[in-house]
């Protein structure tokens, strides 16, 4: 099993000055992240199905991206 990708995040000015106020007040630096998960988008009707075949089957099931 894949956990979410970390990649360094694109901040505009407004988001990178509220980051810098941040690591003012807590007096250390911070890394902005962006997630990027190798995991689908489901649609609602798809992630029903998704739920309804775990139960049948007892299992955990993950949906990947293509």
């Amino acid at each position: 099993m894949s956990a979410p990708t970390l990649r360094p995040a694109d901040l505009d000015e407004a988001a990178l000055a509220k980051l810098q106020q941040l690591e003012s007040r807590i007096g250390g630096p911070l890394v902005a992240y962006r997630p990027e998960s190798p995991y689908a988008a489901l649609s609602d009707d798809q992630l029903e199905e998704l739920r309804r075949t775990e139960t049948e089957l007892g299992v955990q099931l993950l949906a990947y991206r293509p």
